[in-house]
């Protein structure tokens, strides 16, 4: 017995499948040919009325499923183009290489991000606080060249592998 999506059915020929939708034409062709059966040997108005009822049910469904099968289709074409697409923009280019970075490099890089994110900061508090006059403006100055200093260090020594740097040391202050 073949798992279903099996790959093996090209190979045995055409399979014939019975879907919801071939099956409910098939009833509704049924449905039309036995109406004209019986409104044929009665012979009566009635019979032939519900003969034009079911030919236009019948042709709905007609419609229906075909127009249906037609739109799956065309979905499963423009699926499959965009999927094409997707996957040659996220191939790399051949010069570039492929890249693959292991978990301590993705973690190793997201510290040096946050770092370089930590000196912005104190860049910006060194502007705001550098025209100012006063001891706490010099102070704020010192406290975010100090955080600049340290940070930058510990950035250089994640670079660094390990055992190369001593670790700075200082005075935290809050």
């Amino acid at each position: 017995m073949e798992p279903l999506g099996s790959s093996s059915a090209p190979a045995q020929g055409k399979k014939i499948t019975i879907n919801a939708s071939t099956l409910s034409l098939a009833v509704m062709v049924t449905i039309f040919l036995v109406a004209v059966v019986f409104a044929a040997n009665q012979n009566d108005v009635i019979g032939w009325i519900v003969v034009v009822i079911s030919l236009g049910w019948l042709l709905l469904s007609a419609f229906l499923v075909f127009g249906l099968k037609r739109g799956a289709a065309k979905m499963t074409s423009q699926l499959k183009a965009a999927t094409a697409a997707a996957a040659a923009r996220n191939q790399p280019s051949p010069s570039a290489g492929a890249v693959v970075m292991d978990e301590a490099t993705r973690n190793r890089d997201l510290k040096l991000d946050h770092s370089f994110k930590i000196i912005q900061v104190q860049v910006g508090v060194v502007n705001e606080y550098r025209p100012q006059s006063g001891e706490d403006a010099k102070g704020m100055v010192d406290r975010a060249l100090e955080t600049i200093e340290i940070t930058a260090s510990n950035a250089r020594d994640m670079m660094k592998p390990s055992g190369r740097g001593e670790p700075m040391t200082g005075e935290v202050i809050d």
